[in-house]
């Protein structure tokens, strides 16, 4: 009720109850009991307006209420809110009773959000510019070894194949011992790395960075074969011929240096003898290239005491091992480990750097309105001293040190 009329009743009511009051006090001292006629007639028309006064604010309630429930009906519900309201009405009563096994009752799609839904654009859309894509390798293999670059389809290079070695002291007036080496000249081939696909002209010219998400994203799956192949080639054309095949293996003979002398051997134990066998080839390990669980297992062990040994392995962010830097690839089989000083032992020549090219003019793509996206580049890779690697699996070289 509107706070003034309220005001305006309440003075009314307040006038009428004196004057009920006074006419009640004259009443009581009239020997008849009569009432002036003036009291009464002022009485009748206080209440008369106060009657009046009252009904005009109840009539404005009414208006409201009904204004209310109108402006509810047209309003859109959930599903949800005209579930509970068809349950509160008893819609499923019968049931819970025991009178009934079914029960139906319809919600009136009119009634519903979900029949009255927006069409079209109604609000504004935020559209971002860029393609959303799982990171290719932070680390390429290519950045860890020397790169060139030539224009031939070979590469050949002489290489020392064997030495007898026939130096030593020698007394005043005796002839010195003989030595000898063999050179070979050793050839690789450039292979050919690269994919291609096929999109249409409407998905080039209509979705905003396809261009450049083709030029970043294609080329990343590329160098991840090129990983592949700079590791595990098998030296079989068109494959290249891989650190972990040409690279020595982890000695695990009995003349190793650890060979059954490390209690209760893991895999920090496996890389550090590995740097040492590179040490006794007299090479200085530049790398270590670990697959991603295996730098995480390391990391996780504890000595006797439980204590963690990640502070030999870590300082700051970047990993090492007697100063040496871990390399994490995924193209690195779980379980295996390659150390090596590879700015002596390889290098991966570039005959075509990786590129991105787009044409039509691929079979029937101008007819079918198509465009082919060729990614390629031609490369070889060649290793030239293998002992400046040293690789094997964890397994293995673990049984081989560990005390029996």
């Amino acid at each position: 009720m509107n706070e003034e009329v309220k005001k305006h009743l309440d003075k009314i009511g307040d006038i009428v109850d004196a004057k009920i009051e006074k006419a009640f006090g004259q009443s009581q001292d009239n020997a008849k009991g009569e009432i002036e006629s003036s009291l009464k007639s002022e009485i009748s028309n206080l209440t008369n307006e106060f009657v009046a006064k009252n009904k005009e604010a109840n009539d404005r309630i009414d208006a409201i209420e009904m204004a209310s429930k109108k402006f509810a009906s047209n309003q859109p519900t959930t599903f949800k809110g005209a579930l509970d309201k068809a349950i509160n009405e008893g819609a499923i009563d019968s049931i819970i009773k025991g009178n009934a096994n079914a029960s139906r009752f319809e919600i009136k799609a009119g009634d519903m959000t979900m029949a009255n839904s927006y069409t079209g654009v109604v609000a504004q859309e935020t559209v971002l510019p860029t393609i959303k894509f799982d990171p290719s390798r932070a680390t390429h293999i290519r950045q860890l070894i020397p790169n060139g670059s030539t224009d031939s389809q070979t590469i050949r290079y002489p290489k020392e194949s064997a030495y007898d070695d026939g130096g030593a002291a020698t007394a005043q007036g005796s002839t010195l011992g003989a030595s000898d080496f063999d050179i070979t000249a050793t050839s690789v081939n450039v292979e050919k790395i690269g994919t291609f696909m096929r999109i249409t002209e409407e998905m080039l010219a209509d979705t905003p960075q396809l261009s450049s998400y083709l030029s970043a994203r294609v080329p990343g799956k590329i160098l991840s074969i090129e990983d592949n192949e700079i590791l595990n080639g098998d030296g079989s054309s068109p494959n290249l011929d891989g650190l972990f095949t040409d690279g020595a293996a982890f000695d695990t003979s009995s003349s190793a240096v650890f060979y059954q002398s490390v209690e209760s051997a893991n895999e920090y134990d496996v890389l550090v003898a590995a740097l040492n066998q590179l040490s006794l080839a007299n090479y200085q390990g530049d790398s270590i290239i670990l697959n991603p669980t295996d730098l995480h297992k390391i990391t996780l062990l504890k000595s006797t005491a439980n204590e963690y040994l990640k502070q030999q392995i870590f300082s700051g962010l970047q990993p090492t091992i007697m100063g040496i830097p871990i390399v994490v690839n995924t193209a690195v089989t779980s379980g295996k480990f390659l150390v090596g000083n590879l700015a002596q032992a390889t290098q991966l020549w570039i005959r075509e750097n990786l590129a991105v090219e787009f044409s039509r003019d691929d079979s029937t793509n101008f007819r079918d309105g198509f465009v082919t996206v060729r990614v390629q580049e031609r490369v070889a890779l060649t290793n030239y001293l293998p002992n400046a690697i040293v690789q094997g699996t964890f397994s293995t070289a673990k049984t081989s040190m560990e005390t029996p």
